[in-house]
C-alpha cells in the first residue's frame, strides 16, 4: 500500500480522505489556501503546505503547485476527492508524467466523459439507453429551432461541458429557446471555457438515481447499489438515499448491469457513478457519469458496509477488487441531508464566523467544523454532511430528523430548516418524489 498521499483538496472531503488514510497508516500531506490556514484538514495532515491565496484559482486549482508539493514531498499518489481538480483530465496527465499514482480514472475516460456530447455517442454505443436528442453541437439559434422541431417541446437547453446543475435551461416554446440559446452559448463558453450546447428531450417528473461503480485495473467491474437523488435545489442534490425507495428489484438490477456495461465499455477503472433519469414507468435513460467519488458517497458506504476511498486507495495501488457482485449485499437504508452554509428560503450562501457549535450524536456527520472558525465566501458553501442509517427507511428518516434537530451551527445561516420540512413532507415520506419535489412541495409553502 502506499505509504504517503497528497490530499488535493479541502473541507469535509479532505477529513473524510484522511481518515481512512489514518486506519491504513498512510501518511497525508494536505494543501491549503490563505484562506484555509487553520482548517481542520490542515491540523489533522501529517504534513501541510500552503498553496496560494484565499481564492481557488490562486490555490486549490493551481495545478502546477500541487504537482510541486506532492514532487517536494515525495508523495506517491494524489488523492483528487470531489469539485475542483477531479475532473480535469491535465491532472491526471501532469501525474504521469513526474511519476505520481492519479487516484482516479485514465484522462482519456475523464475527457470523454467531461463532455456531454462526447459521453452521449460513448454511452449509444455501448447500448445504454440515452434521453432522446442529438449527439452534435448546435451552433445557431435557427440551428436549434429545427432541431427542436424534430425533438418535440419540452426539452432541455445544456452546455456539453456543464455539471453541478450548471448550464442547463428548460425549454418550453420555440420562443423561450429563440431568446435563451445565445445568453447560454455564451455563459457556457465564460463559465466553462467551452460553448458547445446540444438539446435533449425533457423526462417531466423524473426520478434522478445513480449508480456506484468501482472496477478495478484487472477487468472486474461491481455495482454497489444505488442512490436516490431527486431531492435538489437549483438543480443540486440535498438529500440522497439508498436504496431507492421508488425502484423495483429487476430495474434495480437492470440499471446495476447497464451501468457495468457502460464502465467495461470504457475500460473504466477506480470509483465512478453513472447517474440516470429515471420516468414514472421506470424507464431509464443515461444522464452523465462522474469520473470521481461523489459527494454522497458515504450513504452506499452504510448500506454496503465498504469503504469506498479504502477501495480507491486499494484498486490505484493495482490491487484486484477483494469481492464479486455476489459478495456485495446491501443492509438497512441510509439517507444524507447536505447541510449549507445559506439562506434557507433564498438559496444564498451566508458566510461568517461559527459562534457556537453542537454537532449530532447517534449518526454519523462528515464535516471540517469546529467553533469559531470562519466559513469564507470563497469556497463552496456545503459545510457538512449528516448521515442516518437505520433497518428501515422511517427508522433512517427519524434519526436523521432528530439529529437535524440536535444540530446548532450558530453565527451562520444554513439549509437546516429546510431539510427538516423535506423529512417531515408527506410526499417525500411516501418515497414517490421526483426532481421538481422541492419546487412543487416547499416553495409554494
Amino acid at each position: 500500500m502506499f505509504q504517503k498521499i497528497l490530499i488535493a483538496n479541502r473541507g469535509e472531503i479532505a477529513v473524510r480522505i484522511m481518515k481512512t488514510c489514518q486506519k491504513l497508516g498512510i501518511r497525508t500531506v494536505a494543501i491549503y489556501s490563505e484562506a484555509d490556514e487553520n482548517a481542520l484538514h490542515v491540523k489533522m495532515a501529517n504534513e501541510a503546505y500552503l498553496v496560494g491565496g484565499p481564492r481557488v484559482q490562486e490555490s486549490y486549482l493551481n495545478l502546477e503547485k500541487i504537482i510541486e508539493i506532492a514532487k517536494k514531498t515525495n508523495a506517491e499518489a494524489i488523492h483528487p476527492g470531489y469539485g475542483l481538480l477531479s475532473e480535469n483530465p491535465s491532472f491526471p496527465v501532469r501525474c504521469k508524467e513526474e511519476g505520481i499514482v492519479f487516484i482516479g480514472p485514465s484522462e482519456e475516460i475523464i475527457t470523454k466523459m467531461g463532455s456531454k456530447i462526447e459521453s452521449r455517442i460513448a454511452m449509444q454505443a455501448a447500448d445504454v439507453p440515452v434521453v432522446p436528442g442529438i449527439t452534435t453541437n448546435i451552433e445557431t439559434a435557427e440551428e436549434a429551432i429545427e432541431i427542436a422541431k424534430q425533438i418535440g417541446y419540452p426539452l432541455m437547453l445544456k452546455a456539453s461541458a456543464g455539471g453541478g446543475g450548471i448550464g442547463m435551461q428548460l425549454m418550453e416554446t420555440e420562443q423561450t429557446l429563440t431568446k435563451a440559446f445565445e445568453s447560454n452559448k455564451t455563459r457556457a463558453q465564460n463559465f466553462f471555457g467551452n460553448g458547445e450546447m446540444y438539446l435533449e428531450r425533457y423526462i417531466a417528473d423524473a426520478h434522478h438515481i445513480e449508480i456506484q461503480l468501482l472496477a478495478d485495473t484487472h477487468g472486474n467491474t461491481v455495482y454497489l447499489w444505488e442512490r436516490e437523488c431527486s431531492v435538489q435545489r437549483r438543480n443540486q442534490k440535498v438529500i440522497e438515499e439508498a436504496p431507492s425507495p421508488f425502484l423495483d428489484e429487476g430495474t434495480r438490477k437492470a440499471m446495476g448491469e447497464v451501468a457495468v456495461q457502460a464502465a467495461k465499455a470504457l475500460g473504466y477503472t477506480n470509483a465512478g457513478t453513472v447517474e440516470f433519469l429515471v420516468d414514472d414507468q421506470k424507464n431509464f435513460y443515461f444522464l452523465e457519469m462522474n469520473t470521481r467519488l461523489q459527494v454522497e458517497h458515504p450513504v452506499t458506504e452504510e448500506i454496503t458496509g465498504l469503504d469506498l476511498v479504502e477501495q480507491q486507495l486499494l484498486i490505484a495501488y493495482g490491487e484486484k477488487l477483494s469481492f464479486t457482485q455476489d459478495d456485495v449485499k446491501r443492509s438497512g437504508h441510509a439517507i444524507e441531508a447536505r447541510i449549507y452554509a445559506e439562506d434557507p428560503k433564498t438559496f444564498f450562501p451566508s458566510p461568517g464566523k461559527i459562534t457556537d457549535l453542537t454537532l449530532p450524536t447517534n449518526v454519523r456527520i462528515d464535516h471540517f467544523l469546529e467553533n469559531q472558525v470562519t466559513i469564507t465566501p470563497f469556497y463552496d458553501p456545503m459545510i457538512a454532511k449528516v448521515i442516518a442509517h437505520g433497518e428501515t427507511r422511517e427508522e433512517a428518516i427519524l434519526k436523521l430528523h432528530d439529529a437535524l434537530e440536535e444540530l446548532k451551527v450558530e453565527g451562520i445561516k444554513t439549509n437546516t430548516p429546510m431539510l427538516i420540512q423535506v423529512l417531515e413532507d408527506d410526499v417525500f415520506k411516501s418515497g414517490i418524489y421526483t426532481t421538481g419535489f422541492v419546487t412543487k412541495q416547499l416553495v409554494k409553502k
